[in-house]
């Protein structure tokens, strides 16, 4: 297959092109125009990958003088979920380091754009386990509960959660220890949000909003292409990976409105919204990752329509009790070039889903859990953190999917995040 070749240039094309065209053409390669800052630039290439992929283009050499971040970009938006490794980077020093975030990146897209059919609790915990062990064979031990051994140990949330579905839930736990110390420090812990369908429950979504609900293990799949990111980018210490996986369906053996769960911390919490279960499922993960005594953990999850309906479909949002840890994941993403945002969360966030019967309620019962929806779900989470907070960042991925194209990504998972947590475990202490 020939390739089409790709460069870039800081003029202005010919006025036959059109003065806002951002692509123009020769008989033998196409341009891409840029002008404005570093950040206007990389949203320049991103609509021209889009547009060099709507007109058939199926593979392209980059080629001249492009940074690590214009190549990145224009392989995030150019590779499709049926056009993969159609690019050929620019022979230079960055190309072994695109080429591992490349990896990473079709791992984290092609588990989410899988069908549910494919990956349910138990094969994305294989899948997982699998990729990470070949990316580190000697340093990955693998740990799973599934379906009724939750139950018997206290994994509530999970196993109620995943209890409807003839497929069972799962909780994996991955530690890769590169040291084989076993009593090495756990320097950070990941916790991801495994929901590999989503129905709503009983609180039954609509049609068109269960349709992309294949995405709702964004969070877990997000997480381990971070990790994977990382050990292939020389990841040194010893990181602990929980996957909270279970599909949320309705049968007569099904979690109902107005059940009350008691956590292994002792938390009760009436359940007023069956489609609140990303929650539900996270804290099983945040409380085993609180038992390892990581000084760093990191959430991630397709959590809230409230995340999407304040940042959009292009950020992520950022939560933490611990400023100074929030504000330094903020910053790795600005390193990265992924963009998040904060959003509002204080202790008196735990207060707003209450509950007559129990300590707290999992949502507010209203549509979307109400004003504020995807801050008093982070609250919600922070009920199941050790020391306060201290150390933990909860990131909610409004950014992780798109269900048809846009101008500058493709329809489907985007990956984005990964380079971001990555980051964060190789700088942890």
């Amino acid at each position: 297959m020939s390739s089409l070749q790709v460069r870039l240039s800081a003029s202005n094309p010919d006025s036959h092109w059109g003065s806002k065209a951002p692509v123009s053409f020769d008989s033998q390669s196409a341009t891409i125009h840029l002008s404005g800052s570093d950040k206007d630039q990389i949203r320049s290439i991103r609509k021209a990958a889009r547009l060099l992929d709507s007109i058939g283009i199926e593979s392209v050499q980059l080629t001249d003088d492009w940074s690590l971040e214009q190549q990145w970009a224009f392989a995030g938006s150019f590779t499709t979920a049926k056009k993969q490794n159609h690019i050929q980077w620019v022979s230079d020093a960055n190309q072994d380091k695109l080429s591992q975030m490349y990896q990473a990146m079709l791992f984290t897209r092609n588990l989410v754009n899988r069908t549910p059919e494919d990956i349910y609790p138990q094969s994305l915990a294989n899948e997982v386990s699998q990729w990470l062990s070949t990316l580190a064979p000697q340093a990955v031990t693998v740990k799973t509960l599934v379906g009724e051994e939750l139950q018997q140990a206290g994994w509530t949330g999970i196993y109620n959660v995943g209890r409807g579905s003839s497929r069972p839930p799962v909780l994996l736990e991955l530690d890769y220890n590169p040291s084989g110390d076993a009593n090495a420090p756990v320097a950070a812990a990941l916790v991801g949000k495994g929901i590999t369908f989503d129905s709503g429950g009983y609180s039954i979504k609509a049609s068109e909003g269960m349709l992309t609900m294949k995405c709702d293990m964004g969070g877990a799949a997000t997480v381990s292409g971070a990790l994977g990111l990382a050990i292939m980018q020389g990841l040194n210490k010893r990181v602990k990976l929980f996957l909270c996986c279970a599909e949320n369906l309705i049968s007569g053996h099904a979690y109902k409105l107005g059940d009350i769960l008691t956590y292994k911390n002792g938390m009760t919490v009436e359940i007023v919204n069956t489609d609140a279960e990303g929650r539900l499922v996270l804290a099983d993960g945040l409380l085993a990752a609180g038992e390892t005594g990581a000084g760093l953990i990191i959430d991630a999850a397709t959590l809230t329509g409230a995340a999407v309906m304040a940042l959009g479909g292009e950020y992520h949002a950022l939560f933490g009790l611990d400023h100074q840890t929030q504000q330094k994941m903020q910053t790795y993403a600005e390193q990265e070039m992924e963009p998040v945002w904060p959003l509002p969360l204080e202790n008196w966030h735990q207060e707003m889903c209450p509950s007559p019967y129990a300590d707290t309620a999992n949502s507010r019962p209203m549509k979307g859990g109400g004003a504020g929806g995807a801050s008093n779900a982070a609250g919600f989470l922070s009920r199941f953190v050790p020391n306060q907070g201290q150390g933990w960042v909860h990131m909610d991925l409004a950014a992780a999917f798109n269900n048809t194209a846009t101008n500058t990504m493709p329809a489907g998972a985007t990956a984005q995040g990964i380079r971001t947590i990555a980051r964060a475990l190789l700088e942890a202490e």
